[in-house]
Formats: structure tokens, C-alpha cells, sequence
């Protein structure tokens, strides 16, 4: 088996055999006749919407937080590749990550992928990655898998020198949508997709009016208690202890003498 095992190696340093457990999964590519997205937004509410297979290429500075969303259907698996490229020299490195969510706002997990790379002082960029779990049709509620739905994505600088805020940067990035080995074979459909309620309530304007007190109820009624309530049971249970104290009295004490 050692014999096996050295001869492999000396193979695979030669160049003429290379070993790998897996196939490495290709990188998304755009797809073809997308137009690029050259903005972002800053929160979930104001997420730029953009379709797999479609690029984005947007300038902002460190320290920005940015937000995109996507469609996601049943059966498919995301994976996310994101390239910020440094405009200026740095004093230090920086942490920068990529995070996804669905439409509950739930953070997914990723299954593959340089999600959290640190960049040295004198790199002139990094490069990020995210493969999610492939998107299930139904799933029990407590599960946190990933549904049908409206996916939101967020890139942000999580560790640098202060004296590094606010540097201009470079941001590439593509959502790819792969549906190659079918669905998860669960049974059941979701009903509808996850989407977070976002509509605001109206704005009262002016102090509601007060509901207008019926007009049958007498005045000498407003005040007495309901029936059944615990003042009725109070104030009952307070005749009849008197009644019986009074009672017992009589019983117990002794008759006067003459």
C-alpha cells in the first residue's frame, strides 16, 4: 500500500496523473446577453434584484454594506462568486465575507466555498465564494432548509485598521443556478414562496374618534357590576358571613340570669 501510495505521488509530481476525491464544479458564467448591474443596495429593503447567470460589477467603498437579492425555484443549487478589488494601497488586512438569506431572513449555511477570506496588506484583492444547499420544494417549519423563494445576499468587510475605511473598491459578482441532478425527491409542494412582509401600516394622521356609548344604557346601570363578576361573589359571600356569625352567636351564647 506504501509502494502504491509513493508511486502515485511521484506520478502526480511528475504531471503525468492527478488525483482528486471530486471533480472540481466549475465556476458560474454569465449567461449570455445579460446586462451588468452597476448598483447595490444597503439593506434588505432597498436589495438590488438581480437573475442567476447575470453579472454585477459595482464601485463602493470599505466598510459599505451591500445587498442583492435573487429568485430561487425548487431542485436548484446557488453558488456565489464575488471578486473586490483594492483601488489603493492598505495598512492592513481585512476579513471580508459574503452572506446569503432567505425570504424569512434565515442565514443559509454554505457547503462549499471561501466564505470569510482574509486579505493581506498587500493583496489587491480577494475573491469569495458560497455553494448552497439545493433548494427544497417543502420543508417542516423548525428544519431552517432552504425554500422556494426571494434570496437576499450581502457582502461586507467584517475585520480591518480603522485607518482603512472608506477606501475606494472594485465588487464583481455572479449568482449561478445549477438544477443538474433533479429535485431533493421529497414529497409535498410549498403553497406559496418565502417572502417577508414588508408592506408598512397605514399612518394615522389625526386621533381616532372615540366609539359612540349606546344610548339604552341608564345612567344608575353604568356603575353597578356585571353579573358574575367577583365583586357579586364578594359582596355575597360577605352578607352570608355575617348572617352566619350572627347566627352562631345566638346559639352559643349563655341565657342571662334573674
Amino acid at each position: 500500500m506504501r509502494t502504491l501510495i509513493r508511486s502515485a505521488a511521484a506520478l502526480t509530481a511528475a504531471g503525468g496523473l492527478a488525483l482528486t476525491p471530486t471533480a472540481a464544479a466549475a465556476a458560474p458564467t454569465p449567461s449570455p446577453g445579460a446586462a451588468t448591474v452597476t448598483k447595490a443596495g444597503t439593506s434588505f429593503l432597498t436589495a438590488t434584484t438581480i437573475n442567476p447567470g447575470q453579472p454585477v460589477r459595482v464601485g463602493a467603498s470599505t466598510g459599505d454594506h451591500l445587498y442583492w437579492s435573487f429568485p430561487a425555484e425548487a431542485g436548484e443549487v446557488h453558488e456565489v462568486t464575488a471578486t473586490v478589488s483594492f483601488g489603493k494601497a492598505r495598512t492592513g488586512p481585512s476579513t471580508w465575507t459574503v452572506d446569503v438569506f432567505d425570504g424569512l431572513r434565515r442565514r443559509q449555511a454554505c457547503t462549499a466555498g471561501a466564505q470569510t477570506p482574509t486579505a493581506a496588506a498587500t493583496a489587491t484583492g480577494v475573491t469569495l465564494g458560497c455553494t448552497l444547499r439545493r433548494v427544497r420544494p417543502w420543508a417542516e417549519p423548525w428544519s431552517g432548509d432552504p425554500l422556494p423563494g426571494t434570496y437576499y445576499l450581502r457582502l461586507s468587510v467584517t475585520d480591518l485598521p480603522e485607518a482603512d475605511l472608506g477606501l475606494p473598491v472594485e465588487v464583481d459578482l455572479l449568482v449561478g443556478a445549477d438544477t443538474a441532478g433533479g429535485g431533493s425527491g421529497d414529497d409535498g409542494e410549498l403553497a406559496a414562496p418565502l417572502v417577508a412582509n414588508t408592506r408598512a401600516g397605514t399612518v394615522l394622521t389625526a386621533e381616532p374618534a372615540p366609539e359612540p356609548v349606546a344610548g339604552d344604557e341608564s345612567a344608575f346601570s353604568g356603575w353597578l357590576p356585571e353579573p358574575g363578576s367577583r365583586w357579586v361573589w364578594t359582596g355575597a359571600g360577605g352578607v352570608l358571613a355575617a348572617v352566619a356569625g350572627v347566627v352562631g352567636f345566638a346559639l352559643t351564647r349563655r341565657p342571662r340570669r334573674r
